[in-house]
């Protein structure tokens, strides 16, 4: 009768216990957030429609090259422990450009998750959809806007009856009356931004 209590109770203890990662109380990276604040900052300002001149455009994807670089030696070194220290590699990653970017941006984001940070949610969605988009698929939640060049801004390609938006609203994603709201403003501010062409 006590070896089987013992043992209930060991099963027990093994079934409650943490992921090792979960006990972890290491502090957040100081040197990943520094990059994050970085990635963010040259962004600012920066609104959808925009076009910003070359030379800041190309600064830009040199300096966001340069980011993922330090940041993937962070993650090769197990420098990376907490929600948040995943999170930010997400966002850095979610500025790449190629579709590997994406894809281990998406994971990042999982990790995060993974590790308790509930504001990874969005940044896994948004991950997801770009990967998708950027090879050949439909994005799923609706978290890209894309503006070509002399077109009106879009959410297209997009798969809308895949995901449910109970769906979208547990990852932090607005629903699809809301995007298409969004959409439709952003659509106006772009439109009321260009140029009136003059009259013959």
């Amino acid at each position: 009768m006590t070896r089987l209590l013992l043992a209930s109770v060991l099963c027990l203890t093994f079934a409650v216990a943490e992921p090792a990662f979960a006990r972890d109380a290491a502090p957040d990276n100081a040197t990943m957030a520094e990059i994050f604040n970085a990635d963010q900052a040259v962004r600012k300002g920066i609104s959808l429609g925009q076009k910003p001149d070359r030379a800041f455009v190309e600064r830009m994807n040199a300096d966001d090259a340069a980011r993922r670089v330090q940041t993937r030696a962070l993650l090769e070194s197990g420098a990376l422990k907490t929600g948040e220290d995943f999170r930010k590699a997400a966002f850095v990653f979610q500025h790449g450009q190629r579709p590997e970017d994406f894809l281990l941006a998406h994971s990042l984001a999982v990790a995060a998750a993974a590790r308790g940070s509930t504001e990874a949610t969005w940044i896994a969605a948004a991950s997801l959809d770009r990967y998708l988009q950027m090879t050949g698929g439909s994005q799923i939640y609706g978290t890209q806007t894309i503006a070509r060049k002399g077109e009106a801004p879009t959410l297209d390609p997009y798969n809308r009856d895949l995901v449910p938006d109970v769906l979208r609203t547990a990852l932090g994603v607005p629903t699809l009356a809301e995007q298409q709201a969004k959409l439709e403003a952003v659509q106006k501010a772009v439109k009321a931004a260009q140029p009136t062409p003059p009259k013959p």
